[in-house]
């Protein structure tokens, strides 16, 4: 080993190391930062959870043959959502962690010179432009333009003469740069769920020009460092800057399935959202397929005839969801093997028997059996088994049941969702009695009261159930965040088999931070 070797760069490792104590305190402070920041990969996260390439994931002959739910995202989502990538790439940049970096060069009359770059780091960032294009069955592709960075850090360097003369200095330094940035983001679906590969990822420079503390530096210094610098930059910062994007890219996809994961579940009751075929990626659309399964203790949920076609959605609005009538059936059976179609009901509504006050009277409504779903062009058919019992509590007396009847009731409901509340109108209802117990000592022969309270479950029980449903279900969602996001002119239409809801949205800028900081 040299004696300059052993002296200047020895020394030179030795004056970053004590630098690195003051880089690990800026780091504990970029490490509380490093959360926030990741949360802004908004265009990549979201666009992730929608499609993929079956690379690892095996699927049947038949394309969707076992789709339950179907998610297609249009090209005007796509550029909206594109509007958060400044924000994206300034994380990326920030995150970024640039190593410390050494080396030696020689100079003539001086000898070898070692020098060193520590404290890296962005000091200011502005991007110009951004653009996403949706290349057919291969990527989606995002091209930022004039990305305008300043770089500071420290410079350490130190050489020997030909008398082994060892001299060290520092000098801060600045480097402003102009930069156009390529991601193309490869999707892949790995253990039934999006994986993304932004690893091809692309920096080109049109600018780096140094500038050390005041420019008071000799001439040769800054010219020597200045070719230095400019390509050792580069390649540091295309390794690191690549390599944060690729992994906010991966944080994203397994933040946002995680997301949608829990956004349908609720307690023991949830649907399996794996991956059920290759999606599609056209010009104008993204596309994602899902299996939907209900996941409820030891039930077991099978779906093999999908009906689900490309064809059944248009390209006119933002964002579609696309559900199979099988869902809303397993959802019914698992909610009703969970007991929770029981509800009851008191007051004036039971005011039906003479001498008796109201107050003094319950009735308990639940379903003998699991509700049968039909989806039609005229809305929601949901015919049920439903048994009803009426108590009633004399004054000192033990409660007394004076009715109890079981009837299959049959109701066409039609959905809406406005001012972030879910709408249920009951369209058309008929109603068929199968058990009628009476011992109430009613003047009315029991046709007539027959009559009566068929009457009263169309026009009373069946709005009163409803109206139960409708803010239990809002709730559901609200607690999910779905209150969260700006949504316009939603749609629920059904169709014969299925349900497509359809919507356009806008994105508040701060929304996706808070949203993402919660969810961390």
């Amino acid at each position: 080993m040299s004696c300059f070797e052993q002296a200047p760069l020895g020394g030179m490792k030795a004056a970053l190391a004590g630098q690195e104590s003051v880089t690990s305190q800026r780091s504990l402070l970029r490490l509380r930062m490093l959360w926030a920041g990741r949360m802004r990969l908004g265009t990549v996260g979201i666009l992730l959870v929608l499609v993929h390439t079956a690379a690892a994931c095996e699927f049947g002959p038949v394309p969707y043959r076992v789709t339950g739910i179907v998610c297609r995202m249009t090209k005007p989502a796509a550029l909206l959502l594109n509007q958060e990538t400044a924000q994206v790439i300034q994380a990326a940049f920030r995150n970024a962690k640039f190593p410390n970096i050494t080396g030696e060069r020689s100079v003539r009359l001086l000898g070898k010179v070692a020098y060193g770059l520590s404290n890296i780091q962005v000091n200011d960032l502005s991007i110009e432009q951004s653009e996403v294009e949706l290349k057919e069955n291969d990527a989606i592709d995002i091209a930022i333009k004039n990305v305008t960075a300043f770089f500071k850090g420290t410079l350490t360097y130190g050489y020997a003469g030909a008398w082994f003369l060892q001299l060290f200095h520092s000098v801060d330094f600045e480097i402003e740069s102009s930069i156009d940035l390529q991601i193309n983001i490869k999707l892949m679906c790995q253990e039934e769920q999006v994986a993304a590969d932004a690893s091809d990822c692309y920096l080109s420079f049109h600018k780096l020009t140094l500038h050390l503390q005041g420019d008071k530096e000799p001439g040769w210094l800054k010219q020597l460092f200045t070719d230095f610098i400019s390509f050792t930059l580069k390649f540091v910062l295309k390794r690191e800057v690549c390599k944060e994007i690729n992994f906010l890219a991966q944080v994203l996809a397994n933040f946002v399935h995680d997301l949608a994961a829990n956004f349908v579940r609720d307690e023991d009751i949830g649907l399996d959202i794996s991956l059920a075929s290759d999606p599609l990626i056209k010009a104008n659309y993204l596309e994602s397929h899902h299996k939907g399964l209900v996941m409820y203790k030891n039930y077991s949920d099978v779906f093999s005839d999908s009906v689900y076609s490309p064809s059944l959605l248009t390209e006119s609005r933002m964002l579609y969801f696309w559900l199979s009538e099988h869902i809303l059936n397993s959802l019914a059976s698992a909610a009703f093997l969970d007991e929770r179609l029981v509800m009851t009901i008191s007051g004036k509504k039971l005011q039906i028997f003479q001498g008796t006050s109201y107050n003094d009277s319950v009735a308990k409504v639940w379903s003998l059996t699991h509700p049968e779903i039909s989806l039609q062009p005229e809305g929601t058919v949901v015919k049920s088994l439903v048994a009803v019992e009426i108590n009633i509590f004399p004054p000192g007396e033990e409660p007394l049941m004076v009715l109890y009847m079981e009837k299959e009731i049959t109701v066409t409901i039609q959905a809406a969702y406005a001012e972030k509340k879910l709408i249920l109108r009951p369209s058309d209802s008929r109603t068929e009695f199968k058990v009628f117990k009476c011992t109430a000592d009613l003047s009315e022969d029991d046709q007539s009261i027959r009559n009566f309270l068929q009457k009263m479950i169309s026009v009373v029980g069946i709005p009163e159930v409803i109206s139960r449903i409708e803010p239990a279900l809002t709730s559901l969602m609200n607690s999910k965040g779905l209150h969260l996001f700006e949504i316009r002119n939603p749609e629920i239409i059904t169709r014969k088999g299925y349900l497509i809801v359809q919507l356009d949205f806008s994105f508040p800028n701060h929304l996706l931070l808070d949203f993402l900081q919660k969810g961390f």
